[in-house]
């Protein structure tokens, strides 16, 4: 189980938050977030309430500035914690909405999806074991969304604007 605490002032001053679980509205806790510890586990945080708008992946560490070591301004809403995972990874990428057209499947990382599937624009996939990260550049860079097991129909689902996909990685670094 993960541990995350978020700081409404910058390098860990003010009033504080602990979360172990879930939250989906973080904004009753604290106005503004502007540094986090991530105690131990991985979470993904959001810019919004109910684990939408922009999404932030963060790993066991120290974010004294959120501007300035993720990028992200003090409107932190909600948190979501990553579980471990021990065992296989797979996901299946699929063309078109609701689990049509052409499929890819992948059980491990993908720094530049264009280039080693030959397409980079999946309108659904299905997350058959594991949890993993979904980037719209190649490289890991750019927007990020948390698939955790499970369908996702269309492109929004996972919170994504458009169906393009860049990179792709397994959630693997638990410390």
């Amino acid at each position: 189980m993960g541990k995350i605490i978020f700081y409404e002032d910058r390098n860990f001053q003010g009033c504080s938050h602990e979360c172990i679980t879930d939250c989906l509205d973080l904004q009753t806790f604290f106005i503004r977030c502007n540094s986090i510890r991530v105690v131990s586990g991985c979470f993904m945080v959001y810019e919004r309430p109910n684990f939408t708008g922009n999404q932030f992946y963060l790993r066991r560490g120290d974010y004294s500035d959120n501007q300035r070591a993720i990028g992200i301004g003090d409107c932190i809403r909600s948190c979501r914690s990553i579980p471990q995972h021990h065992g296989n990874y797979r996901l299946r990428l699929f063309e078109r909405f609701n689990m049509s057209g052409q499929m890819h499947e992948l059980v491990e990382d993908c720094s530049n999806v264009q280039e080693k599937l030959s397409m980079s624009s999946f309108s659904s996939c299905s997350v058959m074991d594991g949890h993993w990260l979904l980037y719209d550049q190649p490289n890991y860079k750019g927007r990020v969304y948390y698939l955790r097991p499970g369908d996702y129909q269309r492109y929004s689902d996972w919170g994504g604007t458009s169906p393009k996909i860049g990179s792709i990685r397994r959630i693997t670094d638990f410390k």
